[in-house]
């Protein structure tokens, strides 16, 4: 048969058409020889061959011939039976990455961030249980001083002089610290505003850095699972987000 010929399977009732190269993926499992006529288990019906079967995990076993990767839906949580599978067809491969269960179920992904309103300044500090994430937000927020006479906290004109950006505070991989608004030195008051990518804009006001760092959060895939006053007299605010993370598909 040659590999460029169409073969169409019925596995418990669900038809799929492939190449008869994908199926010869693996010369030694059981939809190969099928091929050759080495197997009754699947019999030719009306041009289709049918295996009763599991028709919705053979979508997987199909999607594995044509990358040789596991990929799987964050929901997914049938592995035993798809190992099962995978045996039943002889793709043991195929077996042997799905017994690593562990690799395969995604991952939580927690952050929290911390927020304190005290007098004309504001104060962050993020947590990050992925250090890569929270290297990707540090890249994202940049920080700028500058000194002025006579400006106040709730000014909304930039300072004339330009700004410098300041780096973050990183106290380690998964956390950093910042804050915004004015404090006096002499005469002048130090300014620190907050712009967060891709918006440009510079904030000095704390409550509206926090409203644009959320509604980042929200849209990069976080999802707000809980808030709570850490500290009533300090007037801490946390606010705690998961993301799922979907693991990389593990290739053969």
């Amino acid at each position: 048969m040659s590999s460029q010929e169409i073969i169409v399977l019925n596995v418990g009732g669900v038809r799929f058409v492939t190449r008869a190269s994908s199926l010869q993926q693996f010369p030694e499992s059981r939809l190969a020889r099928m091929l050759n006529d080495d197997d009754r288990e699947f019999k030719l019906v009306k041009g289709e061959f049918f295996v009763d079967r599991d028709g919705t995990l053979f979508s997987y076993i199909m999607d594995f011939l044509r990358t040789l990767q596991v990929s799987l839906p964050t929901d997914f949580s049938d592995y035993q039976r798809l190992q099962r599978e995978a045996e039943f067809y002889g793709l043991y491969p195929l077996a042997d990455l799905l017994s690593q269960e562990h690799l395969l179920k995604p991952r939580l992904e927690i952050l929290e961030v911390r927020f304190s309103l005290q007098e004309m300044q504001a104060f962050f500090r993020i947590f990050g249980s992925c250090s890569a994430t929270v290297e990707a937000l540090a890249e994202r927020i940049t920080v700028f001083t500058g000194q002025q006479s006579g400006q106040s906290w709730n000014s909304p004109f930039p300072s004339q002089k330009p700004l410098v950006p300041h780096p973050l505070e990183r106290p380690s991989h998964h956390d950093m610290v910042l804050r915004c608004g004015s404090d006096y030195a002499g005469d002048q008051f130090v300014t620190r505003y907050v712009s967060i990518k891709p918006d440009n804009r510079k904030l000095i006001n704390g409550t509206n850095v926090l409203g644009l760092l959320l509604d980042m959060l929200l849209k990069d895939g976080f999802r707000l699972i809980s808030t709570r006053m850490v500290s009533s007299e300090e007037k801490v605010e946390c606010y705690c987000f998961e993301r799922t993370k979907r693991p990389t598909g593990l290739t053969l």
